[in-house]
């Protein structure tokens, strides 16, 4: 117990609160706030009215201590025989240990200047939910660092989180805690004297020192945390400040937060992410943001509770939200109104919607619209203009495509960078990263804002923008789809599918020649299904394009031939029939070749598809006699190929076949193309098992699904999927395929009918599912069927490609002989020779915490001595660290 905590007590059941309410609401023991009542004064200077019964002791502790400076409790209470209580003999050896400490002498500040009153950590009426990992990360990095700062946009909950961890981790800081809310405070002068009148001493400095000087010289020998809310309307005068305090003390740490970092070498930043609608240890389980919801509807509103009716309205609700804590809890308050269902309906105009919440909580953080204010005030012209102009993006966006979209005065192309890293730093943006690639994106609460900055003109003027941007990304995308750069270039369509959605909705909305000239070609392009969309979701597309009556003449023809070859994948043959008709139609009467020989080539797939051979070998040599006189078609040649290779398959031809899928994947191994390449060596496994080399098939499939990876290709996918069920069944192993059919059979059925409609093929599988049926079974059969159909597609290859328990790496916190994850990170300091002193200060908790997780420690491995715990973890059986 710290002076701080014994004030608290005192004043509390002064106050005429009872014990069990202190103890519950200073999240102690009863046993400690009745012994914090036997003390007249701060226990640390005095002591108990009546003597300690382990005073007798003190001669053979001392000598202990003397032995074994790190001598625990437990082992005191063992070696010495004591038979009273641990709790007395506790404070016997703590009261030792101070009277040897250097600092109880001369280092030490007297009473007269301890620090004085409550911790002034603001309190909360409702729980704190759903941070529970980021409280422990702010332990670590407070144990690692002396300065750490969590960072994020208005409304996240730096705040609470703030206040928890100080609340929390109070007593590892022997002088106690302070908590400063700066938010109010406007003038930088009066920072240092704000943060010395929060500390609260009993007798004020020499008159003739600054605050500065007054404030180094009273923390200077302190053990102590300060906390500073809010300073990022301050932040240069705090980072200036911070600096100081630093580099003149050695013990007092600061937990600082602020929607700005404060860009200082001592600093360690944790951003704070939104709170997330799923958990992501259990993707089934709900979310902390689901959570939090039901907790503060349920205050709002006797009785709420969430029911299976209303939970995907709370999701989205959730989801609408960002996950924003503050904007969560401001929607619950609407609930006395609203039906959730409304809310979710509502929430489009969310800024204007949530303006009602806690009115005793802070001005800013009343209404959702005053939150985000803050934050833009707080930015420069430069920051403010670019935030605007960043809204017409969705779902993010990178460095180049600011550039190219948002420069203009007064944000030129050359300023875009630095103004970018003030808006991170001022947590307007996130940074995101994969596989070295760095992304930028906003809350849609924040983008929404910056949006209400822009003028009617300006926003027309960068969706058109954003349009040509987009339309030049799918272009660049053809050009490179044959050659060494396809898989970059569907990555690229994959990270902005929600910018390609926005301007081809812009496009259908604004009435205006040019953008919809550039969308309508956008969305012709036939292989964005494999990258920039699902089959489903690219046929909608297609589709709303083609109802529109002022459509360029020339791209009609190619809308048609993308429909078909999307109807034909779905197994819709009948509707693919009449588009494909009139795409070839078209395209005679506009004389575009490229487009005919598309359409015939479509029509030879669902015709063979469809059972008439004839008819598709037909339609398929038309379409590649064509592909040949035409320059720079070569992706669509290379599909023919591939098409009448099945067909040949299909047909007995085996030889062929073979000579087809050898000629594309010759071809795409020579460009260094890896998507058609997949089908190739896909076709290459269809005729090896039609030939009986079954775990050749085997390998060929395992290599074309692992091609799949860099696309979103789901058609293919599943068919390679089918191919390598087929094939593990024909090796005999009944198992694997029938997980492998229940994946495919499922993933199939997500974008249209099994195995395209084609009842041929259909026919072939149930030879394959036939015979794993027999050697398993109906009941195995069916349980690895129905395993196989909940597999996501990530979870699916790694099944094929036997990824499934690849070693990866061991949380610290793994168990080992009993040890709670508290005492597993405690044993792990231990062996690597920390003193308690040096634990407590790395995890952040008191010397007495440490000792007594130390003593179940060496209980729990069995071992009497500190140097025996590593040997110990190393050789225990379940020890994996």
């Amino acid at each position: 117990m710290n002076a701080d905590e014994w004030r608290e007590i005192v004043e509390l059941r002064q106050s005429g609160e009872s014990i069990s309410g202190i103890a519950t609401r200073l999240k102690v023991s009863r046993n400690t706030v009745r012994r914090a009542l036997e003390f007249e004064a701060p226990p640390r200077d005095h002591r108990p009215r009546s003597g300690s019964s382990a005073d007798a002791l003190r001669p053979r502790i001392a000598a202990a201590l003397d032995a074994d400076p790190d001598v625990t409790v437990a082992q005191l209470h063992r070696e010495l025989e004591w038979s009273g209580s641990r709790n007395t003999l506790a404070s016997a050896v703590r009261r030792i240990k101070e009277e040897r400490s250097p600092r109880t002498s001369g280092t030490r500040t007297s009473s007269s200047t301890r620090l004085f009153s409550a911790t002034d950590i603001p309190l909360f009426s409702t729980s704190f939910v759903g941070r529970s990992e980021e409280l422990h990360t702010i332990r670590v990095l407070l144990g690692d660092s002396r300065l750490v700062t969590v960072a994020g946009p208005g409304g996240i909950g730096k705040t609470r989180l703030a206040a928890e961890a100080a609340t929390a981790y109070r007593r590892a800081f022997s002088d106690g805690i302070r908590f400063v809310e700066l938010a109010s405070l406007r003038s930088e002068s009066l920072l240092p004297q704000t943060i010395l009148d929060a500390l609260r001493f009993d007798e004020r400095d020499a008159g003739d020192r600054s605050a500065t000087e007054s404030l180094l010289e009273s923390v200077r020998n302190k053990h102590l945390l300060l906390v500073l809310d809010n300073c990022e309307h301050l932040v240069s005068a705090c980072a200036e400040l911070i600096s100081l305090i630093l580099r003149n003390t050695e013990h007092v740490k600061i937990l600082v937060t602020s929607r700005e970092v404060l860009s200082i070498p001592d600093e360690h930043v944790h951003v704070l992410e939104p709170l997330s609608t799923t958990d992501h240890r259990d993707p089934g389980r709900a979310g902390a943001a689901i959570e939090l919801f039901e907790n503060r509807a349920s205050a709002a509103l006797s009785g709420f509770a969430i029911t299976d009716s209303s939970r995907d309205a709370v999701r989205r609700v959730c989801t609408q939200l960002d996950g924003m804590p503050l904007a969560i809890e401001l929607a619950c308050a609407r609930l006395t109104a609203l039906s959730v269902d409304d809310l979710a309906e509502r929430l489009d105009d969310r800024l204007s919607l949530l303006t009602t919440g806690n009115r005793g909580g802070p001005s800013r953080h009343r209404s959702l619209h005053a939150t985000v204010e803050w934050s833009y005030d707080l930015c420069t012209t430069q920051e403010q203009v670019l935030w605007a102009r960043l809204s017409v993006f969705s779902e993010g966006f990178d460095l180049a495509m600011a550039e190219s979209i948002c420069a203009g005065t007064p944000v030129d192309a050359a300023s875009i960078l630095d103004t970018l890293a003030g808006l991170i730093g001022k947590s307007v943006l996130q940074r995101t990263t994969s596989e070295g690639r760095v992304r930028f994106k906003m809350l849609e609460t924040i983008r929404h804002f910056g949006a209400s900055k822009l003028s009617d003109d300006e926003k027309v003027e960068l969706r058109v923008a954003h349009l040509r941007w987009c339309a030049e990304l799918v272009q660049t995308a053809r050009r490179s789809w044959t050659g060494a750069d396809q898989e970059r270039a569907s990555t690229r369509l994959r990270e902005n599918r929600a910018n390609l959605r926005s301007a081809l909705q812009t496009a259908l909305t604004d009435r205006n020649h040019e953008t919809l000239h550039l969308a309508s070609s956008l969305v012709a392009t036939w292989f964005l299904w494999s990258s920039a969309f699902s089959v489903r979701e690219h046929r909608m597309w297609v589709t709303e394009f083609l109802a529109r009556d002022d459509l360029a003449e020339d791209v009609v023809p190619k809308l048609y031939a993308t429909l078909g070859v999307l109807q034909t994948m779905q197994g819709d043959r009948v509707e693919a029939v009449r588009t494909l008709d009139t795409a070839a139609r078209r395209a005679r009467e506009l004389g575009d070749d490229a487009t005919l020989a598309f359409a015939l080539q479509t029509q030879g797939l669902n015709t063979y598809l469809g059972g008439d051979f004839e008819a598709g070998e037909r339609n398929l040599s038309a379409a590649l006699a064509l592909y040949e006189r035409l320059p720079g078609i070569t992706d669509l040649m290379w599909t023919a190929h591939v098409e009448m290779g099945m067909l040949c398959s299909s047909n007995g031809e085996n030889d062929r076949a073979a000579a087809h899928f050898e000629f594309v994947h010759a071809q795409a191994s020579a460009t260094g193309e890896q998507w058609m390449l997949s089908y190739a060596v896909y076709g290459l496994g269809l005729v090896a098992l039609v030939r009986g080399r079954h775990d050749e098939a085997i390998t060929l499939a395992i290599e074309a699904l692992a091609l799949k990876r860099a696309f979103d290709d789901t058609v293919g996918a599943t068919l390679v999927t089918d191919l390598l069920a087929w094939a593990e069944a024909a090796a005999g192993s009944g198992e694997r395929a029938a997980v492998l059919l229940g994946a495919a059979s499922s993933m199939w059925d997500s974008f249209g009918m099994q195995l395209y409609g084609s009842q041929h093929w259909v026919r072939r599988r149930e030879v394959y599912e036939s015979r794993a049926r027999t050697s398993l079974g109906d009941t195995v059969y069916s349980a690895s069927h129905r395993h196989g159909s909940t597999l996501s597609m990530a979870e699916l290859i790694a099944y094929a490609l036997d990824e499934e328990h690849s070693d990866g790496p061991v949380p610290s916190s793994y168990l080992v002989a009993g040890l709670s994850p508290r005492e597993m990170d405690i044993a792990q300091c231990v062996a690597e020779g920390l003193t308690n002193k040096e634990i407590a200060d790395r995890l952040v908790l008191s010397v007495r915490t440490v000792e007594g997780h130390v003593a179940h420690v060496l209980r729990k491995l069995g071992v009497a001595r500190r140097h025996q715990v590593a040997a110990a973890l190393a050789t225990s059986p379940s020890c994996r660290v």
